[in-house]
C-alpha cells in the first residue's frame, strides 16, 4: 500500500431540516459552509466544517428521507459520543458554545489525553469539545 493516500473527506450527519442545521452549525458555532448545492426534488448537497479546519473532514448534513432515517436521527451512534470538536482553547470555545445556548452534560474534565466535556447538538448527537494534551493529540 506504498503510494496510497486516503483521508476522511465527509462524515453524514443525518438531519431533519437543512436550514434549521446551518442555523445551528454556522449560524450559532460559527462553522463555515463549503456548499450548498441543490441536487433536485429538495435535496440538497450541504457540507460545513470548523473554522480553520483547511481541507479537513467536514459534515455532510443530510435531511432525512425516510421514516427509519427521521427516527436515527440524534442516535446515529447509539447514544455514545459521536463526534469530537478538537479546539486550540477549550475555555475560550467552551464560553462562547454555553453563550449561544450550547447545553453541556458535564463540566469540563482533565483527563490524561486533555480537556473534555460533551455537548449535544439540537438533535441529540453527542459530540465531545476537546482540546488534546500535545503529547496525547491523534
Amino acid at each position: 500500500m506504498t503510494g496510497r493516500q486516503q483521508r476522511l473527506a465527509f462524515v453524514s450527519l443525518l438531519v431533519p431540516d437543512y436550514d434549521l442545521a446551518l442555523a445551528f452549525y454556522v449560524g450559532k458555532l460559527g462553522f463555515d459552509l463549503i456548499d450548498d448545492l441543490p441536487q433536485g426534488g429538495g435535496k440538497r448537497w450541504v457540507t460545513v466544517r470548523p473554522p480553520s479546519a483547511g481541507q479537513g473532514c467536514a459534515l455532510l448534513l443530510a435531511r432525512a428521507a425516510s421514516e427509519a432515517q427521521a427516527a436515527a436521527i440524534g442516535n446515529q451512534s447509539g447514544g455514545r459520543v459521536f463526534l469530537f470538536l478538537e479546539t486550540d482553547d477549550f475555555t475560550r470555545d467552551h464560553a462562547a458554545m454555553k453563550a449561544v445556548g450550547v447545553r453541556f452534560e458535564e463540566a469540563p474534565r482533565h483527563e490524561a489525553y486533555g480537556t473534555v466535556a460533551v455537548w449535544r447538538d439540537p438533535w441529540g448527537n453527542r459530540w465531545d469539545l476537546v482540546q488534546f494534551r500535545s503529547a496525547a493529540a491523534p
